[in-house]
């Protein structure tokens, strides 16, 4: 299914875009996805395949995806709701809030046995978290090549999309015993600071996170399928979700919706997206579009325009970034999101943003072409490098361009 009705991309060239992603389908590289591009008022949307490998459910629209790490982004917002409230503050100590997270302690080495410390240099600060800065994060090694490594594991803090098995204070507590990796503030490192944002979002305003979210972005925005679990009803509208045996390549089932685990919220509500947000194209790309909007919606405003333009800046100094090329490629972070630096391929950028998550999904904004794109997969990344598919989307979709 593919509607061409204009905004500045051309039907031959948005053609192309449905046969590429049709191919994908086609070679058993993803079961189905949905595809929707957004310019200048004009939605065009593909969506092809099925729900599940075995079954003849086909993908449509409304279906229903876990999208993982593109969570990170709708926390980032929240929080920054909350500066513009001024209940946070960019540079403020989280430690009153977070006081499991006061008086870190910092390895000498990432090597070393976790009692080797020294003090950290200053509290963590509500920056820190939304660049990623916090000090601790997901470790790229073999399992288990480190002590903080296996720490990490052993206490359950990250299991990945799974999440972890404890509610938000128990999980802060254990994080809080452990100690950092970086001094604050002085490196990138993916995914754990936006779990803390999630539970420093919840304490500052005073309800748990999913009701904030919901009330301050969902509803507003229109986006009545999001949100950490489904009602029973839509529970049929929920894509099965795949990853890629390692040893054999075969596409494996990770999780059924039919299985039990999504008619309820989670133990943890993450906000870095393990297990995360479940959603469909049309709405995430509502959210998309109201950052595209610098913050504006039919309705009002969520953000402030300062407030997109400050999330949807680079914050990052090359030596935060160094050894971490692999995730952010062609760019830097923002708070919550990736910005594109340069274009070094047709399907970056200069100035887009957004981000990937890695049971398949994928969205970014470009203010200069005032273009959304989202694709929705239910096949898990295989590694840092997103998929073929992606690049492959963001290539056609750019090459439609008309104007």
């Amino acid at each position: 299914m593919i509607e061409l009705t204009g905004g500045g991309l051309s039907p031959k060239g948005l053609d192309r875009m449905r046969a590429v992603m049709a191919g994908a389908v086609e070679r058993g590289e993803v079961p189905g996805l949905v595809a929707l591009v957004y310019r200048r008022g004009e939605t065009h949307a593909v969506a092809t395949g099925t729900t599940a490998v075995d079954g003849d459910v086909p993908v449509g629209r409304d279906t229903i995806f876990r999208i993982a790490s593109l969570t990170k982004p709708i926390t980032a917002t929240a929080a920054m709701i909350l500066v513009e409230e001024c209940r946070l503050r960019l540079d403020d100590p989280v430690d009153d809030l977070l006081p499991e997270l006061a008086d870190r302690r910092v390895l000498r080495s990432i090597d070393g046995p976790l009692d080797d410390t020294v003090p950290a240099e200053r509290p963590v600060t509500v920056r820190d978290l939304l660049t990623f800065r916090l000090g601790l994060g997901a470790i790229f090694a073999p399992p288990g090549t480190y002590p903080i490594q296996r720490a990490l594991a052993e206490t359950g803090i990250d299991r990945g999309p799974d999440g972890p098995p404890y509610a938000a204070d128990e999980w802060i507590e254990r994080l809080g015993a452990l100690p950092l990796v970086h001094q604050p503030g002085a490196a990138w490192m993916y995914h754990t600071s936006a779990d803390v944002l999630g539970v420093l979002i919840a304490r500052a305003a005073g309800r748990p996170l999913d009701a904030f979210l919901r009330e301050r972005i969902f509803e507003p925005l229109g986006m009545t399928d999001t949100g950490f679990h489904l009602a029973a009803d839509k529970l049929d509208r929920m894509a099965v979700s795949y990853q890629t045996d390692l040893e054999t390549g075969a596409i494996v089932r990770r999780d059924d919706p039919r299985d039990g685990a999504w008619d309820r919220p989670p133990v943890f509500l993450s906000g870095g997206g393990g297990p995360g947000l479940i959603t469909t194209a049309d709405d995430y790309l509502s959210f998309c579009r109201m950052l595209l909007n610098r913050g504006r919606y039919d309705g009002g405003r969520i953000l402030s325009r300062p407030a997109v333009e400050l999330m949807t800046t680079d914050h990052l100094t090359p030596a935060q970034k160094a050894g971490n090329e692999i995730f952010l490629g062609s760019g830097g972070w923002g708070f919550g999101l990736a910005v594109d630096s340069r274009r070094d391929d047709l399907a970056t950028r200069p100035g887009r943003f957004g981000w990937t998550g890695g049971l398949g999904t994928s969205a970014y904004t470009d203010p200069a072409e005032g273009l959304v794109g989202v694709l929705l997969t239910q096949r898990a990344m295989s590694s840092p490098r997103p998929p073929r598919v992606f690049q492959d989307f963001w290539t056609t979709v750019y090459a439609a361009i008309d104007d």
